[in-house]
C-alpha cells in the first residue's frame, strides 16, 4: 500500500487537534480535544496521546508516512522538546517521545506554531509562488516563520522567524520572555483592548471588550479604539521592516484573529511601513492578508513534514 498521506498535530494552549492529510494539502480526517492546559505535562500528553489514537483508529493509517507537529513554543526540534508559554505544564517536555510511543518510530517533524503557519501560506496560501517571505499570527501572541529561497526556514530549533518578541521599543513594558517592548506587548489581540481600555475606550451593548470589539468600535470611527489599532501597526510594521532589511523578504502575510479587523488595521500597517521600510531593496515590500484558513495549523503541520521528507511544496 503506497504511503502517501500524512499525518499531522496543531498543538496550542486551547485546543490540540489532528489531521490526515493528503498530497494536495487536504485535511482527509479530523479530530480535536481541547488542551488541559493547567494539568500536570502527563495530563497534556494523554491529551494528545487521545488525538493519535483517533488518528490510528481510521482505516487510511496504514497510508501514513510521517508526522509533522507544529506546537506553540518554544520548542526545540533538535532535543524534540517543548515549553510552551501557555501549558505551563510543559517544560522541555519530551513531546517526539511521547508522540512516537504511541505512532511508532515513523518520522516525526517538529516546527513551532508560527513556522507551521508559514508552511501552509507558502504551501497554499498567499505566499505561494514567492521565494523570501515573513508569514506573521497576530492573535493571543503574535508569532511567525520564514520562507528563505523558496524554502521554509525553521532554523535549527524550529523556531526561526519568532517576530512576537523582536523588541520595537526599548524603554517599553516588560515582556513574559524577559525583554521589553516585543512586538507581541504592542500588537497581540489583549494588548490593543488592554490599551483602550486604560486609555477609556468602553464596549458597547454587547459587552465585547476583545480586540474584535477594539476593531468595530474604530471602524465606527472611535479615536481610542483607531489610536489603539494604530499602535499596533506601529509595532508591526517596525518588526516587519527590521525583518526586511536583514532577510530581504518580499511578503509579509499576515493572518491571525487580530488580522480579521481588516482595512483598521492594514491601513496604519501600510502607512506606518511606508515610514520603516525605507531603503531601497526593502521599498517594494507587500503586506498581505493569509490565504488559509482554520486548518492552517494542521496544513503546515504536514507541509513541514514534506519538506523534512524532500517532497516539493
Amino acid at each position: 500500500m503506497d504511503q502517501d498521506l500524512l499525518a499531522a498535530l496543531d498543538i496550542g494552549g486551547t485546543k490540540i487537534a489532528g489531521a490526515l492529510v493528503d498530497d494536495g494539502g487536504r485535511l482527509l480526517l479530523r479530530t480535536r480535544r481541547p488542551t488541559p492546559a493547567r494539568e500536570p505535562g502527563d495530563g497534556v500528553m494523554r491529551a494528545v496521546a487521545g488525538v493519535l489514537r483517533e488518528l490510528r483508529a481510521a482505516a487510511r493509517w496504514p497510508r501514513v508516512a510521517a508526522l509533522g507537529i507544529g506546537s506553540a513554543g518554544p520548542v526545540d526540534a533538535r532535543r524534540g522538546t517543548v515549553s510552551p508559554v501557555n501549558i505551563p505544564g510543559w517544560r522541555d517536555y519530551p513531546l517526539v517521545d511521547g508522540v512516537r510511543a504511541v505512532v511508532g518510530e515513523m518520522p516525526v517533524t517538529l516546527v513551532g506554531d508560527g513556522v507551521a503557519i508559514t508552511a501552509a501560506e507558502h504551501w497554499q496560501g498567499a505566499a505561494r509562488g514567492r521565494d523570501n517571505a515573513l508569514c506573521m499570527v497576530v492573535s493571543t501572541g503574535v508569532g511567525g516563520g520564514l520562507v528563505l529561497d523558496g524554502r521554509l526556514h525553521p532554523g535549527p530549533t524550529g523556531n526561526a522567524g519568532h517576530i512576537g518578541h523582536i523588541s520595537v521599543d526599548l524603554d517599553g513594558d516588560p515582556c513574559p520572555c524577559g525583554a521589553r517592548g516585543c512586538v507581541e506587548g504592542l500588537a497581540s489581540g489583549p494588548n490593543i483592548a488592554r490599551r483602550a481600555l486604560a486609555n477609556g475606550w468602553r464596549p458597547g451593548p454587547d459587552g465585547d471588550a476583545s480586540a474584535r470589539g477594539v476593531a468595530a468600535a474604530a471602524r465606527a470611527g472611535d479615536p481610542v479604539a483607531v489610536a489603539s489599532f494604530e499602535r499596533a501597526a506601529r509595532a508591526l510594521a517596525a518588526g516587519i521592516a527590521a525583518t526586511a532589511a536583514l532577510a530581504e523578504i518580499e511578503i509579509a502575510v499576515i493572518g491571525g484573529g487580530v488580522a480579521q479587523a481588516g482595512e483598521v488595521l492594514f491601513a496604519p500597517l501600510r502607512r506606518a511601513l511606508g515610514e520603516y521600510a525605507t531603503l531601497s531593496y526593502v521599498r517594494g515590500l507587500e503586506v498581505v492578508p493569509a490565504g488559509t484558513g482554520t486548518g492552517a495549523g494542521l496544513v503546515g503541520a504536514a507541509a513541514a513534514c514534506r519538506q523534512a521528507l524532500g517532497r516539493p511544496v
